[in-house]
């Protein structure tokens, strides 16, 4: 017997945030935390930050009763093989897939995910700018309990954010005084955030406009983080509430976040697909 199985993939980023995305219709793939890693690896495998499971709601018993609305489920992963409630830029580019393949009969759709039913849209002729809801955030302004983090041996107050997944973000005067991020913020309290936290640092540029460094959990540093993008979006519309719509550089570009008067965000952006091929997947692993 074959010690290895052919495993169709995709490769696909937002922002130069990479994913490999594995067409797993009726849920066949077994994606054990260790084959996320080997995929995710940038020498031993396809190398990227995350990957986007596409299966069928139908398959997955905690999403069969949303099938007849949201007909595709995200299953996404970190790159160490964790799994996330949610991923901003992951879901263009499941979009941007669905819509590639013929999968999609309209340019408006629903997608299942960990964090909740999304909805997005393709926006432009070119159909690579992808609109997704991204929900009402959940945030602890009110908490007596002072949030901080600490890396480089400095130490920023951070406000917490769930958009869906968890964020602390933390104002800076220049992004340069963030030094590496190779090893993940402290973020204290830790028991404000129990299954770890996306950290973003964020520089104010001007009304409407901030640039954004951020360590993900799971993942490291990364060129872009859709939610992230989303928090640090949030966190600046509290000083500036006339705003309804804010750009945000991240060192893979730029994206878009506007935000409702009932604190409803909607993540805009780009989505490429970049490569397919076949993948030789191990049995072992």
């Amino acid at each position: 017997m074959s010690r290895v199985v052919d495993v169709p993939f995709v490769k696909g980023h937002g922002t130069r945030n990479d994913f490999v995305l594995l067409p797993d219709l009726d849920a066949q793939l077994d994606l054990s935390t260790e084959r996320v890693r080997w995929l995710c690896d940038r020498r031993a495998g396809i190398g990227a930050d995350g990957i986007l499971r596409v299966v069928r709601s139908a398959t997955q018993p905690e999403f069969a009763q949303f099938s007849d609305v949201a007909e595709f489920f995200m299953d996404y992963r970190n790159a160490d093989g964790s799994v996330a409630e949610m991923c901003g830029n992951g879901a263009r580019v499941f979009v941007r897939y669905l819509h590639a393949t013929g999968a999609l009969s309209s340019r408006t759709t629903v997608i299942a995910t960990r964090g909740g039913l999304v909805e997005a849209e393709i926006l432009g002729a070119q159909s690579q700018e992808i609109a997704i809801g991204m929900g009402t955030v959940q945030s602890e302004a009110s908490s007596p309990v002072p949030i901080t983090v600490e890396h480089g041996g400095r130490t920023w107050d951070a406000q917490p954010v769930h958009i869906p997944n968890p964020h602390a973000v933390a104002f800076v005067e220049s992004l340069a005084d963030v030094g590496e991020l190779a090893t993940p913020p402290l973020v204290l309290p830790s028991e404000v955030f129990p299954r770890g936290v996306n950290v973003e640092f964020v520089e104010r540029v001007g009304t409407g406009h901030v640039r954004m460094r951020v360590h993900e959990r799971g993942v490291g540093e990364t060129m872009s983080c859709g939610t992230g993008a989303c928090a640090a979006a949030w966190a600046t519309a509290l000083a500036e509430p006339s705003v309804d719509s804010f750009q945000v550089d991240v060192p893979g570009g730029s994206l878009w976040v506007d935000v409702a008067p009932e604190g409803h965000l909607t993540l805009r952006g780009p989505a490429e697909l970049v490569a397919r091929g076949t993948l030789q997947w191990p049995r072992e692993l």
